[in-house]
């Protein structure tokens, strides 16, 4: 059995890494083009089945990073590893114009093990943020028409190691995060002049490259309510942080930017990622059901990025979300899977510069997590519904249709079989 857990990991990572090399950027949305683009939801794959909770979530079956003090509720034989990607429609539509994209990526990495029988560590990489785009615009009010064309790519990823330890009676835990954020995000736009005109084309390239070490708290509180009924409270903590950075603004007269009117090397303009809370709580049944929601906040106002104020909008985030299993102790495999299904809400940080607005983002989820052999391990499938709908109505429109499918693989590496 061990042997064949193995080899289904090499198996998985294989096919996630297969799907990162064809896959294009995890987002086409024009609103990306302002700030560190969309913020990406930390949660796995079982998490995000549920809504995309996490902070009251304590389970000894699934990774959860969003809430470090969960990781000691593993028992002492018991190694994880969980790996997971996302394939993305995405429909696009300013009631003039509408725009179809398939997108995809490897989302994330992450394994988790017991250090003793009260501490458990956690190391892995998760995306932080996605930017993506590509759109023109027609400019007839200029003196000389012209068409804009704006692409961007890139975005931020953390590498991360944590660890948790139950300091009462398996009810009180606390857990820290050690993060390292990195990433380079690129903005590109061309003016191009219709070709009646003898104005010669213009180019622009923004590159950032963005890195800085994050910590975040996390606590977890349990009340046994029976024998198999428990309610689980979660609190995260993550300060503000400013990155060391780099950026390069560059400004041609041709595509291959051979002819330079304009380079600049800007070094820590003063770019900032705000202090971020998170509450959560959980009903837990054995083995039967799974009831949780989640709030968080972030303070973006007060977020510095490219040395301006108020560039931002504070985020809140609702989310809400359950699993239920019919019957664990059956043969009949449809009896043992996961069923699981949530709700998310969300205001956008970014703000569009141009009409100074923002977006709110409504997500619907369903999910399922289907055993393998050893009856440990599971085969996550999520499909997410997102809809993002902005504050002045003649702005874009986006609908996302979200698959994501991981491994959750679960293993006794730390179990000794005794020899007869």
């Amino acid at each position: 059995m061990l042997k064949y857990s193995r080899e289904s990991i090499l198996i998985g990572i294989a096919i996630c890494l297969h799907l990162t090399l064809v896959a294009q950027n995890s987002t086409s949305s024009p609103y990306t083009r302002f700030g560190y683009g969309v913020i990406a939801d930390r949660s796995f794959g079982a998490g995000r089945s549920m809504g995309g909770i996490g902070y009251g979530l304590r389970s000894n079956t699934q990774i959860n990073p969003m809430n470090p003090a969960s990781y000691s509720c593993m028992d002492s034989l018991t190694f994880l590893f969980d790996l997971g990607a996302t394939l993305q429609y995405s429909m696009l539509n300013d009631k003039t114009n509408s725009h179809s994209n398939i997108s995809g990526n490897l989302m994330y990495l992450a394994m988790q093990f017991p250090l003793s029988r009260a501490i458990a560590m956690s190391a892995g990489i998760i995306p932080y943020s996605h930017t993506g785009y590509n759109y023109k615009v027609l400019n007839n009010l200029d003196e000389v028409p012209h068409i804009d064309y704006f692409s961007g790519k890139g975005g931020l990823n953390e590498v991360y190691v944590g660890w948790s330890i139950d300091i009462w009676k398996k009810r009180l835990a606390l857990g820290v995060n050690l993060g390292y954020l990195f990433g380079i995000i690129e903005h590109n736009s061309t003016v191009s002049y219709f070709t009646e005109t003898s104005v010669s084309p213009l180019y622009t390239l923004e590159k950032m490259n963005l890195r800085n070490f994050k910590y975040e708290l996390g606590a977890q509180y349990t009340q046994p309510l029976s024998k198999t009924e428990r309610v689980t409270f979660g609190l995260t903590y993550s300060p503000k942080i400013t990155f060391s950075s780099v950026s390069y603004n560059v400004l041609a007269s041709d595509a291959y930017f051979f002819s330079l009117l304009k380079a600049d090397t800007l070094r820590n303009q003063g770019n900032d990622i705000p202090d971020s809370y998170g509450f959560g709580v959980s009903y837990d049944k054995d083995y039967k059901m799974i009831l949780a929601a989640d709030v968080s906040w972030q303070g973006w106002s007060k977020a510095r990025f490219q040395g301006e104020n108020n560039a931002f909008n504070n985020r809140l985030k609702i989310a809400v979300g359950g699993e239920y299993i019919p019957n664990i102790y059956t043969r009949r495999y449809l009896n043992r899977v996961r069923y699981r299904a949530g709700l998310n809400y969300s205001n956008s940080y970014l703000r569009d510069r141009v009409f100074d607005s923002s977006y709110k983002e409504y997500g619907v989820s369903l999910g399922a997590g289907f055993p393998m052999i050893d009856n440990r391990s599971y085969i996550n499938l999520s499909f997410e519904y997102v809809s993002v709908i902005p504050e002045i109505k003649n702005l874009i429109n986006e609908q996302y249709f979200r698959l994501t499918l991981s491994f959750t693989f679960n293993e006794f590496w730390f179990y000794k079989r005794k020899v007869e």
